[in-house]
């Protein structure tokens, strides 16, 4: 196995302080998953064992991805592929957003400074304390564009729009 990164130490610790064992199904997972970058699914954590020389059932998998997320280490996701994905939250930007492709499931992290003051400033404005935000902006990427790929427009017509 690796040598163990900052997050499988304290993925550790929070197994022992819950009092749950470490095994080494979960050591296993926890490596492939923190030496990974991006928003990975279970499929992909699965397959990395796999080419590891590591067999895990997906029932081990997802229990160590919930304990993972329990433990404030991993977000979990959803970017409406019928799967969801998961991050390291230690990660080199913790603060970022996303752009998702609906044609082929890219998803691009980007950081905005003007983002987090427009959250500051209606924070503020409503005497509201956040904890956490998300923004995903979904759409074609430009590889999908080049290649002509197209979103049909299926939402509400303006009448005005149709004369």
């Amino acid at each position: 196995m690796n040598e163990t990164s900052p997050s499988q130490r304290l993925f550790r610790r929070y197994l022992k302080d819950q009092g749950l064992p470490c095994t080494r199904q979960r050591e296993q997972v926890a490596q492939v998953f923190f030496s990974s970058s991006g928003h990975l699914s279970v499929e992909d954590i699965q397959r990395r064992l796999r080419d590891g020389g590591h067999r895990i059932g997906k029932a081990t998998l997802y229990r160590t991805l919930e304990l993972l997320v329990r433990s404030r280490l991993v977000v979990e996701h959803d970017f409406g592929e019928g799967f969801k994905r998961y991050e390291h939250r230690l990660s080199r930007e913790p603060v970022h957003e996303h752009l998702i492709c609906l044609e082929c499931g890219k998803v691009i992290e980007f950081e905005s400074w003007e983002v987090q003051d427009v959250k500051a400033q209606i924070t503020r404005k409503h005497g509201f304390q956040p904890t956490r935000h998300r923004l995903e902006i979904y759409g074609l990427c430009r590889e999908c564009q080049e290649v002509g790929v197209e979103l049909p427009n299926d939402g509400l017509t303006c009448p005005i729009e149709r004369a």
